[in-house]
């Protein structure tokens, strides 16, 4: 499936990795909304976990059709997602997110917080109040 991606930490315009992984190799880059899901503090970056009744904000990124199949190989080894793969840190699942500009939902990649991690952030975790992120490098 090719689809846009949705960025909530440093892969941010300003981010420590904008301009490392996106910079120059986007059509769009437009606020939006990730419904159902809370942020949490993570070692300088953030964590998107599924739960109901939140909202997390960031950026719906469209990628350069020819820069699509590099970029998701390089976001996911950033990101550290292997499918299938206990260890991840994240999962990269498909979601609605909410363009900001004028409310359409938008399927898109997100990297949330894999089970093990969502579970240990649901216990010891920091919320970020108000679902933005604006950490280290954001």
């Amino acid at each position: 499936m090719i689809l846009p991606f949705f960025v909530y930490g440093t892969l941010r315009p300003g981010g420590t990795n904008h301009g490392l992984f996106l910079r120059g190799r986007t059509l769009r880059e437009e606020p939006g909304r990730l419904r159902g899901a809370v942020l949490y503090e993570g070692p300088g970056y953030p964590y998107a976990v599924e739960e109901p009744g939140s909202v997390v904000s960031g950026e719906l990124v469209t990628a350069l059709p020819e820069a699509y199949a590099g970029l998701l190989a390089e976001l996911d080894r950033l990101e550290e997602y292997v499918p299938g793969d206990p260890r991840n840190l994240y999962e990269r699942v498909a979601r609605d997110v909410v363009r900001a500009a004028d409310g359409t939902a938008v399927r898109a990649w997100v990297y949330v917080a894999a089970p093990a991690v969502a579970a240990r952030l649901r216990v010891r975790g920091k919320p970020i109040e108000g679902g933005e992120w604006r950490g280290a490098g954001a």
